[in-house]
């Protein structure tokens, strides 16, 4: 003991020493005077990292965590560290290589979490042959002002360079010597900050750090350096060796379908066994807009009436990730979540899926799906053939002309039309049938209002003037904002709807028939317009300010939870029935599934989601990021707090057992996709618990 404390003084004797020395040398002060460049880089990297944070999550309080600090400044300095082996005038041009390709890393993270809400992937580069058929979705929804900002780096550095250039300064610190001396200390400065980084970290970090699933969170907690770099490994680790890690994502997968699943009858089982059904995709169709008026025009009249006559779920949620309508079309049919890197439709569309077309195979249904877009895009053709579709309709079934069109593709109200026609011949030869129609003209970003037809989104009122005649006087409200763009777009895509009814009804396709209807996903709209949209005084005509007792703010819960999406299940033998009402129990687009397999009669015992009408008010909805929301309460993963939506006590106990069943939801769910473990020739178990009757 006495030894240890002997030698514990004489370190500490040692590092006074060593600091006076510091101090009276001036040690620190020249260090930054030598290395200017140096430290201009390392500043404006960092600064760019938390520049992208604060833009992107700047409601999140702790944007400015200074793990992430620490994080980014590590991986910065040991990255800049190798250019003092290089001659000083050489250093410019690697710390600007360096700056340049970090602020790459910032301006695609910034440009792409303003259109996703979410943090780029190295498995999306795949998606980049999309870009030219959604080009002016991109260039107006997403390229930003503050998108440019970043490239503040590289001008700095440059500007500091030319500086030094002119001083001479390169040729005085020109020591050969001090070349290596100065690599080993930077790298040795930037062990250290890893090593008080690694020491903060939580089991909770760790976890979601090897999960990747919540990408946000690892952007507040490591930075956006660190993100990135562990984004690659993850990305690439499933092509490289999917085979690493199958033992125990299957064994986990067993686990969790382990106990039998029995289908529970209730009173919607059979409702709908042996009808033909239509399914529409409803574009960017969002459940808050169904209530609004504009002078007295209901916004939705048409997918109003839908669901006054049909089962209406009000509480409903697309659960996507970055595949937006591709995401929404894999957990509808598969019940699913989307894959935590990279979208299923396009990394894994050679995987085995239990799927809505291949259930209703097994009974008889002829399957098919229309959407009058590339077929190419997200991958539909192949993907198409894994989910089990008879047929795919795509752009060129179809006759598409610049008169016809309106934003990405053909009108719904001709691609509706045509496709009637289609469905006519269908019903002609086949006894049962089964058909996805994807909408379109309602897809972001909303531009072409020309096209969209009369519908103002201003106020307009009739004034008395003192003579006794009147005048009508506008008031601009929603009118040239994005999402009041948005309510025309929707306004044409509900006439659409409309439209397509009464033509079924015409055709005599709606006997024996049951449409349903979802929403894939919101509009992805800033929150901005949302506090115009709530907080206008209509008496005044002027925004509310925050002190008003009246002003409403809009704040991140309140978008998440408006993010809801119609669900509607119309027939004509539901209309005035004890079942023609709204449901409120929360539903997510993986109980979609196993709720219309209880409705006509399939079941997928390897489902994620649940009947609706057995599991009722215990339902929970996870999001891909986390985030799950119940009837009582909705939580957030990111800030690790929650919004209670009931008056019942929220226990910690039940937030810890959701968040628990959540986290190992999203871990089995892309395992199964990435494992490939529902095919039955790769695992043994699948064919061993469901052998015969597969066959």
């Amino acid at each position: 003991m006495k030894r240890i404390k002997n030698g514990f003084h004489k370190l500490v004797k040692k590092l006074r020493k060593k600091m006076k020395h510091i101090k009276e040398d001036h040690v620190i002060r020249n260090y930054f005077k030598e290395n200017v460049l140096f430290v201009t880089f390392v500043i404006a990297s960092v600064l760019n990292a938390t520049i992208l944070r604060f833009f992107c999550m700047h409601s999140i309080e702790n944007f400015l965590s200074w793990k992430a600090l620490v994080a980014d400044t590590a991986v910065v300095v040991l990255l800049g560290s190798f250019g003092h082996l290089l001659k000083p005038k050489s250093r410019f041009a690697y710390w600007l290589g360096i700056n340049i390709f970090l602020t790459g890393i910032c301006v695609v993270n910034s440009v792409y979490y303003t259109f996703y809400t979410s943090f780029a992937s190295i498995s999306m580069l795949s998606l980049t042959q999309y870009i030219g058929d959604v080009g002016d979705a991109v260039v107006e929804n997403v390229l930003q002002l503050k998108d440019m900002i970043y490239v503040i780096g590289p001008i700095a550095i440059t500007i500091a360079h030319l500086k030094l250039k002119k001083k001479n300064h390169y040729k005085k610190v020109d020591l050969k010597s001090d070349r290596k001396k100065k690599t080993i200390h930077t790298i040795a400065f930037a062990g250290l900050l890893g090593i008080i980084f690694v020491m903060t970290m939580s089991s909770l970090d760790v976890s979601r750090f090897l999960k990747q699933w919540n990408k946000e969170y690892i952007v507040m907690r490591f930075g956006i350096y660190v993100y990135q770099a562990n984004d690659v490994v993850t990305s690439i680790q499933p092509k490289i060796n999917s085979m690493f890690g199958y033992d125990k994502a299957n064994k986990d997968f067993m686990d969790y379908f382990a106990e039998e699943r029995e289908p529970v009858g209730n009173d919607y089982t059979n409702l709908l066994k042996g009808k033909n059904v239509i399914v529409l995709h409803g574009e960017s169709m969002m459940t808050n807009a169904m209530v609004l008026s504009f002078n007295g025009e209901e916004l939705t009249p048409n997918l109003n009436k839908m669901a006054s006559e049909g089962m209406f779920f009000s509480n409903f949620y697309s659960q996507v990730s970055v595949g937006t309508s591709s995401d929404s079309e894999l957990t509808y049919n598969t019940s699913l979540m989307p894959t935590k890197s990279g979208t299923a439709f396009v990394s894994y569309s050679d995987r085995t899926y239990v799927s809505i077309p291949k259930l209703l195979k097994e009974q008889g249904y002829y399957t098919f799906s229309m959407h009058a877009n590339n077929a190419d895009f997200w991958n539909r053709r192949q993907m198409y053939n894994a989910i089990g579709y008879d047929k795919f309709y795509s752009k060129s079934d179809y006759d598409v002309t610049k008169e016809n069109v309106i934003g990405l593709g053909l009108s719904d109200k001709e691609f509706f039309r045509q496709s009637i026609e289609k469905i006519q011949k269908i019903n002609e030869e086949q006894e049962h049938w089964y058909g996805v129609l994807i909408m379109l003209s309602n897809h972001t970003p909303f531009s072409d209002t020309e096209k969209y037809g009369e519908y103002n989104v201003d106020i307009t009122e009739t004034i008395t003037l003192e003579d006794g005649t009147t005048e009508e006087t506008t008031y601009p409200y929603m009118e040239g904002t994005k999402l009041g763009n948005y309510f025309k777009s929707l306004h044409y895509a509900d006439a659409a709807l409309g439209e397509f009814m009464a033509g079924l009804e015409e055709a005599g396709l709606l006997e024996n028939t049951v449409v349903i209807l979802y929403g894939d996903h919101d509009a992805r709209l800033p929150k901005k317009d949302y506090n115009k949209l709530y907080n206008y005084n209509m008496e005044t005509h002027e925004m509310r300010e925050e002190e008003d007792e009246l002003y409403r703010e809009y704040d991140s819960y309140l978008y998440e939870l408006g993010r809801r999406v119609p669900f509607i299940i119309w027939s004509k033998d539901i209309i005035g029935t004890e079942k023609n009402r709204e449901y409120y129990n929360v539903m997510g687009m993986y109980d979609v599934q196993p709720t219309l397999g209880n409705m006509i009669g399939y079941q997928n015992k390897y489902a994620l989601g649940h009947d609706i009408f057995s599991i009722g008010e215990n339902n929970i909805v996870v999001f891909p990021n986390g985030n799950w929301v119940t009837n009582n309460v909705y939580y957030n993963s990111q800030k690790a707090e929650y919004l209670s939506l009931s008056d019942q006590p929220i226990s910690e106990e039940e937030i810890a057992n959701n968040t628990e069943y959540a986290n190992k939801l999203l871990d089995v769910s892309n395992n199964m996709i990435v494992f490939d473990l529902l095919n039955p020739e790769k695992n043994n178990s699948i064919t061993e618990k469901d052998g015969e009757e597969r066959k």
